[in-house]
Parts: C-alpha cells; sequence; structure tokens
C-alpha cells in the first residue's frame, strides 16, 4: 500500500481543487490520500464525491498552532468536523486570515513590492488565503523567483521583515480538541528548521504526555539524519511515526506520494480515528 496523510487543495492553500486531487492520487498509485487543508474542512464534500475507485479518503486538516513563540502545525485525522468547540476555533483562524493577509500585503508594499491584495484574493479564489497565496503573487510581480523565496528572513518567512502574526490555537488546547472530537492527532513537520525556530524535543515529549498520537517524521524538509532521529525519538515516546508530501499541487516541487506511511501506521490511525470513518471510491 502506498499511503500520503497530508497534502493540499484549493479550499487552503493547494493548487488542485478537490476533485482533481483524489484524482491526481488515483494517478499516482496511490491507495489512501489525507485531504489536510489549513483550518479547514470545505474540501472534504467535494473529494467524498469524485472520490475514485480504489482510492481511500482520510479527511482531516492542518491546524496552525503556537507554543512559547514558535509556529506549529498538528495535523488531525478522522475527527468529527460538526463537533462545535473545534469548530469554534477553526473558525476563529480563518477569519483572521484576511486582515493578517492584507497587513503582510502592507508590509510588502512599505518595503517596495509591487503586490496588491487583488493579486492575493484572485490568487486564493474561494481557498483559505495563506502566505503561499502572497508569495504567488510576489512571484507574479518579478519580485522573486519561486514561491519558496518569499519564505526568508528578508521576506515572510517566520520573524521576516514582512511577517505577520495570526491567531493559532496552543497545541496543547488543539490536541483536548482533535481527541474530543473523536481525532488521531500528529504533529507536522516537527523539525522542519528551514521553516523557522522548532520546538525542543522536550516539548514533543510534554505533547506525547498530553495525548500526542503521532509526529511526521518523513517529509521533504526533513534531512536523512533528522528523519532518522524523529523515527528514533517515536520509538522512544510511544508515536506513531508517519511520512507524507505536503503536497500542494504546483506551488511546490513536491509529487503526491514522494514520502509515504507504514501500513501497520496507518492501520493504527484508522482504528484510532472515532469521529469520521476513511472512505474507499
Amino acid at each position: 500500500m502506498r499511503i500520503d496523510l497530508h497534502t493540499h487543495s484549493t479550499a487552503s492553500d493547494g493548487t488542485d481543487s478537490p476533485t482533481e486531487l483524489v484524482r491526481n492520487a488515483a494517478a499516482a498509485g496511490l491507495d489512501v490520500v489525507a485531504l489536510t487543508d489549513h483550518d479547514t474542512v470545505a474540501g472534504h464534500p467535494e473529494a467524498l464525491a469524485a472520490l475514485p475507485p480504489g482510492l481511500t479518503l482520510v479527511r482531516g486538516a492542518e491546524l496552525s498552532c503556537r507554543l512559547d513563540g514558535i509556529s506549529l502545525h498538528m495535523l488531525a485525522y478522522l475527527f468529527d468536523p460538526d463537533e462545535p468547540e473545534l469548530a469554534r476555533e477553526r473558525e476563529l483562524v480563518r477569519d483572521d486570515r484576511v486582515p493578517r493577509a492584507q497587513a503582510i500585503v502592507a508590509r510588502l508594499r512599505e518595503l517596495g513590492v509591487p503586490v496588491t491584495w487583488e493579486q492575493v484574493a484572485r490568487t486564493a479564489g474561494d481557498g483559505s488565503v495563506g502566505r503561499p497565496h502572497i508569495a504567488a503573487a510576489m512571484v507574479e510581480s518579478g519580485v522573486i523567483e519561486s514561491v519558496s523565496d518569499a519564505f526568508t528572513p528578508e521576506w515572510i518567512a517566520n520573524d521576516g521583515r514582512a511577517h505577520v502574526g495570526k491567531h493559532e490555537l496552543d497545541p496543547f488546547d488543539a490536541l483536548r480538541l482533535i481527541k474530543g472530537a473523536g481525532g488521531v492527532a500528529v504533529f507536522a513537520h516537527p523539525l522542519a528548521s528551514k521553516r523557522g525556530h522548532t520546538v525542543p524535543e522536550s516539548a514533543i515529549a510534554d505533547l506525547a504526555s498530553a495525548g500526542l498520537d503521532g509526529i511526521e517524521a518523513d517529509h521533504a524538509d526533513h534531512e536523512p539524519a533528522t528523519r532518522r532521529r524523529l523515527h528514533a525519538l517515536a520509538g522512544e515516546l510511544g508515536l506513531l511515526a508517519t511520512g507524507s508530501s505536503d503536497y500542494h499541487g504546483s506551488r511546490k516541487d513536491i509529487r503526491l506520494g514522494d514520502h509515504t506511511t507504514a501500513p501497520d501506521v496507518y492501520a493504527e490511525i484508522a482504528a484510532r480515528g472515532s469521529g469520521v470513518p476513511p472512505v474507499r471510491g
């Protein structure tokens, strides 16, 4: 089995519609794919309706969190999307995205970057606006060559010159909410240092004690030595170790299935989730 548990669609900052994403996942030879858009489940109904025969969809979301001033992401799988407390927190994060993005555009313009809110809004479309949409507008304006070039201290990386904070969950609260909605929680790309500061391993241990189910070990932003360390850490802490592409369509040079999760780990995630089941096309 080929299992990819971290992908994004146009419901947040990917370039594939949910329909295109599940079709492309099947074409890439995946058996299981998780749709984990940022702080939203808006793409789930379309993905379910378009699910190709033989492909299993895991419904999820990537929740924005912050611990001791450090941003981190929590992958939530198989939770009940209608559970009111978690739904309310997702809405708070989403509602903060537009004013935050507008503030980033204003800072960029102060720095001489000729991007406009109209460009960013057009790029985001009906999706949940995020920094990748701003980065795409910067590419369109000729300021940088690629989306990844925007995520540097010079521009919009965490603590970059044009960075603006946003509403984010405390990860311990996120764990409580995910578990309360019958979900499974996996810390996304926990040691991806090029994304900014990372939390210490002691914090991962604290999260494990609070109910964290797993850590995303195999990820494009982790060097081989980091992947080995994360697999070892998962063993030390009794956590599941997953692998995923973190696919965003054409916005990143990552293909579906570039990193995958072992079948036994996926089976354990499916067994632990009680909010909604995986759905096979």
